[in-house]
């Protein structure tokens, strides 16, 4: 099973004629609907035979930090590096407060019949993430996009911790 070929086709298609614009003065749209932010959330099904998933997240990946960099870049020469540091700085505070609440009340927890992410995985991840953040342990955007949490019944609510991880790696792409 691989990701279906004609879904990533049209993505990649869409990615390359978004890129291409964005880098052209006059066509910048700040409203484009395809940012690096998109790109983290592509999804695409799967079918017998199509892509395989590991080449595709690789490519999505590399995508994604094309995006961000020209978004970082746009964003600094608007606001000035000064203005962007310290915005970035402000997330990650932002970020911080919310890790750093007691384990097992870091996220909304979903009810007790209802399958979430294994609070104990998320709350020690969470630890790394702090500790990155506070202390400068080694701590890569791969290593917080590749997060796999068990499942648990009555765990963490996914989308929220999902939201959370997203806005992590949001700010290390912009400080890279």
């Amino acid at each position: 099973m691989g990701y279906n070929v004609d879904e990533v086709e049209k993505f990649l298609s869409d990615a390359r004629a978004a890129y291409e614009a964005q880098g052209d003065p006059a066509h910048i749209d700040q409203d484009a609907e395809l940012d690096s932010r998109s790109i983290r959330r592509a999804s695409f099904s799967l079918q017998k035979g199509g892509y395989s998933t590991a080449h595709v997240d690789a490519a999505l990946e590399r995508l994604e930090d094309a995006f961000s960099a020209r978004e970082r870049a746009r964003a600094m020469h608007e606001i000035g590096d000064e203005k962007w540091y310290t915005l970035s700085r402000d997330r990650a505070r932002e970020i911080v407060a919310r890790l750093e609440r007691s384990r097992g009340h870091r996220f909304r927890r979903v009810g007790i019949l209802t399958g979430g992410y294994d609070r104990g995985d998320v709350d020690d991840f969470c630890d790394v993430i702090i500790s990155y953040f506070r202390e400068g342990a080694v701590v890569t955007i791969e290593d917080i996009r590749g997060a796999v949490f068990r499942p648990k019944l009555g765990g963490y609510n996914e989308a929220q911790v999902d939201m959370v991880l997203d806005a992590v790696v949001d700010v290390m792409l912009s400080v890279r």
